[in-house]
């Protein structure tokens, strides 16, 4: 129970893990990192600034945190020892430094030692926070105390089929990219594990003869491995590692062999909520013109607080107000979305408004593309996997987004319907290279950075006055002639469904027009830079 000197923090609550027991006590002398997610003023619904973009001066002064509100926070949290390593006013961060006994002084939040399978040892928690009275209303969230799991990306590995896997020639053809090179363009990749590795980049475009762009590989909250660095860890955290490195590698490879000039930073971040905040604060500082993150977990899963879960698409908002794209997967699991309660989920942050969610695809051998749907025990066998898609229960549909799919959920909300576009997700996959030798792969996680990448394609062959805008809304609003404009430059896609087996046993199905199964459909590139010029 609070005492007189703190109040509990609204949105805190986290509930048990259920794949996780208790191990034992915390050294209280242990160093940790915590971000405070701070109050500012009431940020834009995401019906408001629809086609607009902020200067990063305009979104400190009109949504930012107020340098008072952060000199309070760091006056009180001083009284426990803590330290502020670093305040972000834009985007309403603050990370403060402490021992694990000045921590529970000031939060409360009982830590301890957990185990789970799946994650190993890890600092966790469960019920509420408290903070300071004084600082009731001031601090929103108070982020890393608990290191659980909040993100989860599984590689579709591609098998033998009658169709070879695409090189980058292929999908550009494929999808009629424009011709270009991105030069100028700032492209964003969020990771949250694994490492860079630079030998099989290189190998990577000179198979295509491609040029390398230049690329950055930048540490967060994770470090950003080299392969020798990886290889030199402890068995069991090594093949984590290198497992994560393979998404890492596609994502980077797609981009890479797509956008020869583009100026490409891949942030590695850690897979807890202060992973996310922290990496999406990297890349609002930065103002890249898209974010790729193929990363992603069910809006509802109970491991989210409210109050994180809210951090996050904050800053999505925040990233969208300044042009940026943040392009997220919709997943790689259907209409269950890793969960089996056999009802019907779909993927967060792709099903916040503020981001751009795509789905996936496959050819079938006589070349026709349809819905990404393998079937049921797809993964055990190489290659499986549906495209994630479904309305949100959290977040209302918005005004903009004029299309209406009726949920699989009784009694759900007019929710936000996802995904919004796709492309190829599943056969024949794509062409990539994973230390020094072939390694096809796909997902979700393969068509984020595809579209990422036409975007940006797209953006350096804009007018001045077009250039650096969140593409979402501007699909849902009708073109010159009346139609849509996702359905004027997409090529829909109408045969399929992604049931996910058992749970729920029923999925969404692919129709004419748009469906939240594939969306509007899969990329045309020069209809899409033929039509944004017109649209206001």
């Amino acid at each position: 129970m609070p005492d007189k000197t703190h109040v509990v923090l609204q949105g805190s609550r986290r509930v048990k893990d259920p794949e996780a027991k208790r191990i034992g006590p915390i050294d209280p002398n242990q160093r940790i990192d915590v971000t405070i997610d701070l109050a500012g003023p009431p940020l834009p619904k995401t019906d408001e600034y629809v086609g607009e973009k902020l200067t990063p001066a305009e979104l400190a002064e009109k949504f930012g945190a107020s340098k008072a509100d952060a000199d309070k926070v760091a006056k009180s949290l001083k009284k426990f020892g803590l330290k502020v390593e670093e305040v972000l006013l834009a985007s309403r961060s603050m990370r403060v430094s402490g021992t694990i006994a000045q921590m529970e002084k000031a939060f409360k939040p009982e830590l301890e030692i957990m185990h789970s399978v799946r994650q190993g040892d890890y600092r966790g928690r469960t019920g509420t926070l408290q903070i300071p009275a004084e600082l009731s209303g001031i601090v929103k969230s108070v982020l890393g105390l608990d290191e659980r799991q909040m993100a989860r990306r599984e590689l579709a590995r591609g098998g033998a089929g009658s169709l070879a896997p695409l090189g980058p020639a292929d999908l550009e053809k494929l999808y009629n990219f424009p011709a270009g090179d991105c030069a100028g363009q700032k492209i964003a990749i969020g990771e949250l594990g694994g490492g860079y590795f630079a030998e099989d980049v290189n190998a990577f475009c000179n198979k295509y003869s491609r040029s390398v762009p230049n690329i950055q590989a930048v540490a967060v909250d994770a470090p950003a491995y080299t392969l020798a660095q990886i290889l030199a860890l402890p068995p069991k955290q090594k093949k984590l590692q290198l497992d994560y490195s393979g998404e890492v590698m596609m994502d980077v490879e797609i981009v890479a062999a797509l956008c020869a000039k583009a100026d490409v930073t891949v942030y590695f971040s850690t897979f807890d909520q202060q992973g996310w905040v922290d990496l999406l604060d990297k890349v609002i500082a930065a103002v890249p013109v898209v974010l790729s993150v193929s990363w992603g977990l069910a809006e509802d899963y109970a491991g989210w607080s409210q109050s994180a879960r809210a951090a996050v698409d904050n800053r999505l908002n925040a990233a969208r107000l300044l042009g940026i794209t943040p392009c997220f997967s919709s997943g790689d699991d259907g209409s269950g979305d890793e969960m089996t309660d056999g009802r019907a989920h779909v993927d967060f942050p792709g099903s916040s408004p503020n981001t751009l969610c795509v789905g996936g695809t496959m050819l079938q051998a006589s070349g026709k593309e349809v819905t990404w749907w393998n079937s049921p025990g797809w993964r055990t066998n190489n290659g499986g996997g549906s495209t994630g898609g479904g309305v949100s229960v959290f977040f209302p549909r918005p005004a903009w987004q004029n299309v209406k799919v009726k949920s699989l959920n009784a009694k759900s909300i007019d929710g936000r319907v996802v995904p919004d576009i796709a492309a190829l997700a599943g056969n024949p996959f794509y062409d990539l290279i994973f230390r020094g030798k072939p390694s096809p792969a796909g997902g979700t996680s393969a068509s984020t950075p595809l579209w990422a990448s036409l975007i940006a394609r797209v953006n350096a062959l804009l007018p001045a006055a077009k250039q650096q805008r969140f593409l979402t809304p501007l699909l849902y609003q009708k073109g010159s002639g009346g139609k849509p404009v996702g359905a004027s430059v997409t090529r829909d896609i109408t045969v399929g469904d992604n049931p996910s087996n058992p749970d729920p046993g029923k999925g969404y199905k692919a129709g004419p027009g748009y469906d939240a199964v594939t969306g509007w459909g899969v990329p045309d590139g020069e209809k899409l830079l033929s039509v944004l010029p017109s649209i206001p």
